[in-house]
């Protein structure tokens, strides 16, 4: 039998008890709590963002190499428990067990990546117009950041939120999932293990009016968001009235286009990964297959016997390759939209059907949909489960046409064999990333996260990247 954990906020280095009114469930086994939480309001944000501005002047003059070292043996320590904490991670979540630790240990190697970044803070010696004068510019640390992190990635999206914050000597507020707040935890503890200072990371665990709390905050001098796009919407308006620094992720209805020329079987595994793994709950996931016409009725028959094949089921089962969607709103929304799409024309290929395994959980039967057009509701709003929809075109700038017509724009995929093609694709795309014979999903974290316009607002995340959002530049002059 597994144990509840009792979570509490974390606040001036210290773990702040109070009555933990809500649950988190295991999505396998909802008979199973996984936590019980607290839930956090005004005063608990206000006494997190006093003890982060507390913080502040100590931790952004130490020197990088401080935060560099904190942040290398949590890395090291997340790493060495990433077993443990995975399958935290897929007790709460619902992604399998594989997928849970791997995250895990995505989580540990960003924080190793900035710590080396800490000590890569880099600034420009330029010449002045002016004879005699020299102009020097460099990074400097802005203050304290709300962070308001999703329940998709539990622990990689708070580490590349945090990371980057405390490595440039920022002080740092977050507001986890309310679905997966002890993954988040766990990481925070870690952190204080390796020898964060007190103040430096606090966490506030509630429902939305927590991160209202932070969004309004006066002292929270920078907000970075992850989550849906109305949300973000009204998180960019806040900032905006008390000329916060902001940054949001909103997610993506993402395209992937297989020409005629492409490798069948590659096209095929390339689909199957980036519209089903993660249960389909990625930003970045394929749920618009867009599929040229010499070779759609293929691919759709072939890459629907392996959506068919695809064993769903408890996350911890080693046999399990798609776990359940995180929560039951969740699975009953991606269904809502499945009857959707059947009513508007599309035909459902394979699964569309309530699942009933033999222990009570939130299991979505994989999907895949033909016969869809790009005005199809399924084709324009994000899902965010194991769906994939098919749309028949008759050439690649069809294709493209249609990959950019939808008001996001965070991924795009092309398989293809055509270099002419392909760097076109790149080039006239209208994503942040684009993807040639690579699943949607599945980014590097030493490089730039974003996408185009509704998808992303404001900096790039991740990489090097990241300190154009968590510094503030300074010019200096200065003359013999």
């Amino acid at each position: 039998m597994t144990h509840t954990i009792a979570l509490c906020h974390w606040i001036n280095g210290q773990k702040i008890e109070a009555d933990r009114p809500s649950q988190s469930l295991n999505p396998s086994d909802t008979r199973e709590t996984v936590a019980a939480m607290p839930d956090g309001g005004s005063a608990e944000v206000d006494a997190a963002v006093d003890a982060a501005r507390a913080a502040f002047p100590a931790w952004s003059e130490a020197s990088p190499e401080v935060r560099s070292d904190v942040l290398d043996r949590a890395g090291t320590l997340l790493m060495e428990r990433r077993e443990t904490v995975g399958r935290l991670l897929s007790r709460e979540e619902g992604k399998t067990l594989a997928e849970g630790i791997g995250e895990t240990a995505r989580a540990a190697r960003i924080l190793k990546y900035f710590a080396g970044e800490a000590l890569r803070l880099h600034g420009q010696n330029l010449p002045s117009t002016r004879p005699g004068v020299e102009v020097q510019t460099y990074r400097q640390a802005v203050g304290v950041y709300g962070l308001i992190t999703p329940w998709n990635f539990p622990i990689a999206i708070p580490a590349w939120k945090m990371a980057p914050a405390l490595a440039f000597g920022n002080t740092v507020v977050i507001k986890p999932a309310g679905l997966t707040p002890a993954t988040a935890e766990a990481l925070v503890a870690i952190l204080h293990e390796a020898g964060l200072p007190d103040g430096v990371v606090n966490m506030v665990i509630g429902r939305g009016g927590v991160g209202q709390a932070l969004v309004d905050h006066p002292g929270v001098d920078g907000l970075s968001f992850t989550g849906s796009q109305g949300v973000g919407a009204g998180v960019a308006m806040g900032a905006a009235k008390r000329q916060a620094r902001v940054q949001l992720e909103m997610g993506g209805k993402n395209p992937l286009i297989v020409l005629d020329d492409a490798d069948l079987d590659r096209a095929v595994q390339i689909a199957l990964d980036g519209s089903f793994f993660a249960t389909g709950q990625r930003c970045t996931a394929s749920s618009r297959l867009i599929v040229q016409d010499g070779i759609h009725d293929r691919f759709v028959a072939a890459l629907a016997d392996k959506v068919k094949s695809l064993r769903v089921g408890d996350a911890l089962d080693p046999d399990t390759q798609m776990g359940p969607a995180v929560s039951e709103a969740q699975r009953d929304g991606v269904y809502g939209y499945v009857d959707i799409a059947r009513e508007q024309g599309g035909r459902i290929v394979t699964g569309g059907e309530r699942l009933n395994l033999d222990k009570p959980g939130w299991y979505v039967q994989p999907t895949l949909i033909a016969d869809t057009t790009a005005d199809m509701r399924i084709n324009s709003e994000e899902v965010f489960g194991p769906v994939a929809s098919t749309i028949r075109v008759k050439d690649y700038e069809e294709a493209l046409t249609l990959a950019n017509g939808t008001e996001f724009g965070l991924s795009a995929g092309l398989v293809t064999q055509s270099l002419k093609h392909a760097r076109d694709f790149q080039r006239r795309s209208r994503s942040g990333m684009t993807m040639v014979n690579l699943p949607t999903a599945g980014v590097d974290y030493h490089v730039p996260f974003g996408g185009s316009r509704k998808s992303s607002y404001g900096p790039r995340e991740q990489g090097f990247a990241a300190a154009d959002f968590f510094t503030q530049t300074k010019t200096s002059y200065s003359a013999g």
